[in-house]
């Protein structure tokens, strides 16, 4: 590649380099996985079709019956951190984990959501890494310009974080939170893409077998789980199809 052609690329007189040259330029900048993914869905696939109204995202029956007969905490989540439908462990880690919600919002602008996070700023970092990712380029879908103008208008966090152009695919690990009825405990959380439904996933939170973190679970549950003649009833889930749109304080609602 000559210094002339990469001048033009990086001044943006030329739009289309080959798979090669985006290789070659992400070695060179020593670009991961997840950044390369990204650049090369930036400039290499064809341009997707301009979204004019927002997606609606409806788990399947399936994924809801799994969902309701779990004994961990888990959760539905749609392609921009929206909760399309949540188990009562779930919500009794977070009432803001609960149908309706947006998990990315609350991290930003809810304080009790914050207060729960004792690392709170290594997660924000990392949903907005993933909140790119997940985008790519279909920058004009009306449900991502919703979201981001009211995080940006909101959160100055937010905005520094956006601004630093990281990506980050979603990915399991562990999650220390310091929950106001049994104290501090660090649970490992589970990322599963659900078939047939692009971009939902099934996000799962669970003990080291054995440990404190369990013991404390266990106590949990037994505050807040439904009798079993109730637990077919239990999945926090609005009636019919969800379109993901944003909660509001106040709405019924409302409430990562």
């Amino acid at each position: 590649m000559s210094a002339d052609y990469y001048l033009r690329l990086e001044r943006g007189r030329d739009r289309n380099p080959s798979l090669q040259v985006v290789e070659s330029l992400a070695r060179v900048l020593r670009l991961d996985q997840d950044h390369l993914a990204h650049l090369v869905a930036l400039v290499c696939e064809a341009p997707s079709p301009r979204r004019r109204k927002a997606r609606t995202e409806v788990p399947p029956p399936g994924a809801l019956n799994l969902l309701n007969s779990m004994t961990q905490p888990a959760f539905l989540e749609g392609r921009y951190f929206d909760v399309l439908a949540a188990n009562p462990l779930a919500s009794a880690l977070s009432p803001r984990l609960s149908a309706g919600r947006n998990h990315l919002r609350d991290l930003f602008l809810d304080p009790a959501e914050q207060d729960l996070y004792p690392d709170w700023e290594e997660v924000t970092e990392c949903l907005v890494a993933s909140l790119r990712q997940a985008v790519g380029k279909d920058i004009d879908d009306p449900r991502f310009i919703e979201l981001t103008g009211e995080l940006s208008l909101a959160s100055p966090r937010f905005v520094k974080l956006w601004a630093k152009h990281d990506v980050k695919g979603r990915t399991g690990g562990s999650l220390r939170l310091n929950h106001p009825q049994v104290g501090e405990l660090t649970l490992n959380r589970e990322r599963l893409e659900v078939g047939g439904a692009d971009g939902i996933t099934l996000v799962v939170f669970h003990p080291e077998h054995g440990t404190d973190d369990a013991g404390k679970l266990a106590l949990l549950a037994s505050a807040h789980l439904p009798a079993a003649g109730e637990s077919q009833r239990a999945v926090s889930s609005p009636p019919g199809s969800h379109a993901a749109g944003p909660s509001r304080p106040g709405s019924p609602s409302s409430a990562a």
